[in-house]
């Protein structure tokens, strides 16, 4: 078998795996190299089992209301924490399995160790280094191994990892990152989350639905601090009111560890120290690219920030070499990475009209409790970018259906330019508006103005209903409300 090739890709992670497809499905020669787990960060450790974990809380917290369902349930109801790691482990492997499948049946090969660029256009893989925390699924046929590899295009998507800040590195034990956090041991009594983004807030969230004393710490003066202000604290009253302890404008200064707990000295806007000791402690500061040891200074690709630099294209500033995904900037986002993969190879191929990634249109979600989700301009935003606005708000508390699903704490946002109607943003907070987003989603990528919103009829009794309410809300035209 050659070892020539047309494209070659560094990763299997979203960005990866759906890049390889692509070029498979246009006619190019193919393969991808991986060191650890077909399918990345977010089939393995990240998006789909930590839903999975997510699930199984929810579906504790449903069980523990009954009564509020006219229902009853004898017993008490007990979560059995190994069998939810293992439904999530096992729900990870079989995704790994699927990207397995899927490059067999795109016949792209797959290349298994570290590459490292030596030149451009070509690409040295040797035997991964990188401990293997699970069992990796049985490999396709078409796996090949250790050698040196050419491609005219080469596309880098090695993802990122848990950032971790000077003093306070996890060690696995009692500081933990996403990692450790969702395959404890034990169940910890008492948990420290330091940061309140996605990551942060969604494993609060799950410790607190399933009895853990949770407190979290952010240096910011919101909760998932890239969020509309009004939403984050609408999230964070329902926080309270599930009894986790939120300190805002606070950072952990240092850490003492203990035999079995660590102390964290919080400090707060004030300058005063509050500690604070609990079992365990999650670090969910961010991520960091992984541009370390892939040859990029051999070949004078540029970095900026810690990430590294691309057009909308995913083009570097070297002929033939490209990235897409983490490694190539924020938004941290999987589905992000997935629509880079298209564009790059879609411009590789010199297809017509391929549109540059349009980051201003790109959802975000939290699937913590109550949900989280939004698109485009934060009020605060439009507003500092001189913006002429209308605002519309729509209550989870005046929608029929939540009413009836027991899911009545929630609402809508949107953000409008006065004089255009552009839709400038949209900000959920509620039971499942992590699907409901893609509708607002859709419209800003059709350019919809409020007037065609307010024309779309929406089913009832929907969840849904309450986008148009919030449309018809900005305008003063609210129905039910």
């Amino acid at each position: 078998m050659s070892n020539a090739y047309d494209v070659i890709i560094i990763g299997s992670g979203p960005g990866g795996y759906i890049a390889a497809i692509r070029a498979a499905q246009l006619g190019f020669k193919t393969a991808i190299v991986e060191r650890e787990h077909l399918a990345g960060i977010c089939s393995n450790w990240g998006c789909i089992p930590t839903k999975a974990l997510l699930r199984s809380a929810e579906v504790l917290h449903l069980a523990e209301h009954a009564k509020n369902y006219g229902l009853t349930l004898e017993g008490k109801i007990t979560p059995d924490l190994k069998a939810i790691i293992a439904r999530s482990r096992g729900i990870a492997e079989r995704m790994n399995g699927g990207v397995g499948f899927l490059m067999k049946k795109n016949k792209v090969d797959i290349i298994w160790g570290e590459a490292k660029l030596t030149k451009p256009g070509e690409v040295l893989v040797s035997k991964t280094t990188k401990k293997i925390v699970q069992p990796q699924a049985p490999l396709p046929k078409n796996t090949l191994g250790e050698g040196t590899y050419t491609a005219k295009h080469i596309i880098i998507a090695t993802g990122a990892r848990p950032r971790a800040l000077p003093g306070i590195e996890p060690d696995g034990k009692l500081i933990w990152t996403y990692f450790e956090a969702m395959n404890p041991d034990a169940m910890p009594k008492s948990l420290l989350v330091m940061g309140s983004g996605a990551i942060g807030i969604e494993f609060a969230s799950f410790y607190r639905t399933l009895g853990v004393e949770v407190t979290v710490v952010e240096v910011m003066s919101q909760v998932m601090p890239v969020e509309d202000a009004e939403i984050s604290a609408f999230a964070k009253k329902q926080f309270d009111k599930q009894g986790m302890k939120i300190l805002l404008e606070a950072k952990v200064a240092k850490v003492e560890k203990g035999a079995n707990s660590i102390t964290a000295h919080v400090e707060k806007k004030d300058g005063s120290i509050e500690k604070i000791t609990a079992d365990r402690m999650i670090s969910a500061v961010g991520v960091q690219a992984n541009i370390e040891n892939i040859g990029l200074e051999s070949v004078g690709v540029k970095t900026d920030r810690g990430f590294i630099a691309i057009d909308g294209y995913g083009k570097t500033n070297v002929p033939g070499i490209y990235a897409i995904g983490d490694v190539a900037g924020p938004p941290m986002l999987a589905h992000k990475a997935e629509h880079e993969a298209v564009i790059c190879i879609e411009k590789i191929a010199g297809l017509p009209n391929v549109h540059p990634m349009d980051k201003a249109k790109i959802p975000g979600c939290t699937y913590c409790n109550p949900q989280v989700a939004s698109v485009g301009l934060t009020e605060a935003k439009a507003k500092a970018e001189g913006r002429d606005i209308r605002v519309g708000r729509f209550p989870f508390v005046a929608n029929g259906k939540a009413i009836a699903l027991g899911e009545d704490q929630g609402m809508v946002k949107t953000v409008f330019d006065k004089k255009t109607g552009e839709l400038l943003g949209a900000h959920l907070v509620g039971a499942e508006v992590t699907e409901l987003i893609q509708g607002f989603v859709v419209a800003m990528n059709l350019e919809t103005t409020e007037e065609e919103l307010m024309h779309t009829i929406f089913p009832h009794p929907t969840i849904s209903e309450t986008l148009k309410e919030s449309v018809l809300d900005a305008y003063g035209r609210a129905l039910n409300a």
